[in-house]
């Protein structure tokens, strides 16, 4: 099972490379998937999201979401399975850009990419934003396979495990928030 899985996921990152990078996507897609380091980007917007009374709530379930991908994905599932990033195990093989982590499985940037989205989709009330919110998860995950990093497996497993965090995140704000509103002012 998992021999398939890695023959169909190098097929699909080699189609990847061979039919979609062109010069000029290859630098945008770089230029993308490079805010995604440390999930630099999305932290970026969820300050931004806090510093304003009516998308703080957003702000935190992103916040909280993007936490609980570190720990799972970073912390957690990387270091136990440990799988090599696709430039070591096929041979020929170029990644636009290296990562100094050596692991694949799953993907960081989609899980934090993901985590973020799906918070802000379930926190944000304009469709605009919700949409907006998941078109970025979307494009980190692919970008991730466009500039070679990752296999699909990684990306889908990342994007999956962000998901689950974003709601668990939301969750877990709306659920200090009721708390925070029951206690009595003190003063």
């Amino acid at each position: 099972m998992l021999t398939m899985v890695q023959h169909w996921d190098e097929t699909a990152l080699v189609w990847i490379a061979q039919n979609l990078r062109i010069p000029v996507l290859n630098e945008v897609m770089i230029g993308y998937t490079t805010l995604g380091n440390a999930g630099l980007g999305f932290i970026l917007v969820t300050v931004l999201l806090l510093c304003f009374r009516r998308t703080r709530r957003a702000g935190a379930a992103a916040g909280v979401s993007m936490a609980l991908g570190l720990v799972v994905t970073n912390l957690t599932v990387k270091p136990l399975v440990e799988r090599a990033r696709p430039w070591v195990v096929m041979e020929g093989f170029e990644a636009l850009v290296k990562s100094a982590d050596p692991h694949s499985f799953p993907s960081g940037h989609s899980c934090a990419a993901f985590a973020f989205g799906v918070a802000l989709a379930m926190a944000l009330p304009q469709r605009w934003a919700k949409v907006l919110a998941l078109a970025a998860a979307v494009l980190m995950a692919f970008s991730r396979l466009y500039v070679g990093v990752h296999f699909p497996s990684d990306v889908a497993a990342g994007s999956l495990i962000g998901a689950v965090c974003g709601v668990a995140g939301v969750g877990i704000t709306r659920w200090a928030s009721r708390l925070g509103a029951d206690r009595p002012d003190v003063g």
